[in-house]
């Protein structure tokens, strides 16, 4: 009868290269995922950024508070069609004369400084708003939702359910890398699907920063005007 035959020192060296190498691959696309997300969300907001400033630079006025929309953009229709033209992009269902923070899609858009067709209608908001590349909501307005707001201003939300190392690394390539400072920061936009919780988002420690080890699942970013 032969005697079994253990593996020899050389096949379980190839044996821990090939596992090395799958580990590798493994980890390689992990971080092509995570760049892939990174771009996704900072081309959107850099696009409705440009659009922001675009619209203003014409009419001088911000989209979804644009007085004269209905005047000078064609098919401009929704929400009554023109903001209150008070320098705020605004309003409430409970707060007339229009929803401004909705009615900016349709005026960017109608405008053609965004891409798509958005109709400003309270009562249908996901065919009126923007979704990020995780499904949630895009805002526009000027409010305090935002880290360490002195007070309102205006702010473009990414929606929230993006994960805190993906917003981690969009900080860090477009501004300081803590989620409370600086001109990009941790925002508990709702959008619909879940309040983001500060704590599952970023470190309230030393500077603040994002959440990498154990990043939490529903996190979102405001970057400010």
């Amino acid at each position: 009868m032969a005697a079994c035959r253990g593996f020899t020192l050389l096949e379980i060296a190839i044996v821990l290269v090939i596992i090395g190498v799958l580990f590798a691959g493994i980890l390689k696309g992990n971080e092509l995922i995570v760049s892939a997300r990174v771009l996704d969300v900072a081309t959107q907001q850099e696009q409705v950024r440009t659009a922001y400033l675009a619209f203003f630079d014409r009419f001088r006025s911000l989209p979804g508070d644009y007085p004269f929309a209905t005047n000078t953009i064609p098919g401009v229709t929704g929400c009554g069609g023109n903001g209150n033209g008070n320098g705020r992009i605004e309003g409430t269902a409970s707060n007339p004369p229009s929803i401004e923070y909705i009615l900016a899609w349709e005026h960017l858009s109608k405008a053609g400084f965004l891409a798509g067709s958005y109709t400003c209608d309270v009562t249908d908001t996901p065919h009126t708003t923007p979704i990020n590349p995780f499904g949630s909501y895009l805002q526009i307005a000027w409010d305090s939702s935002y880290a360490s707001a002195p007070g309102p201003r205006h702010s473009l939300k990414t929606g929230n359910q993006i994960p805190s190392n993906i917003l981690a690394e969009l900080d860090r390539k477009v501004d300081d890398g803590s989620a409370t400072s600086g001109s990009f920061r941790f925002s508990n936009y709702d959008a619909g699907t879940g309040v983001p919780n500060p704590q599952n988002c970023y470190d309230p420690s030393g500077k603040n920063e994002w959440k990498m080890g154990t990043p939490g699942t529903n996190c979102g970013g405001a970057t400010l005007f």
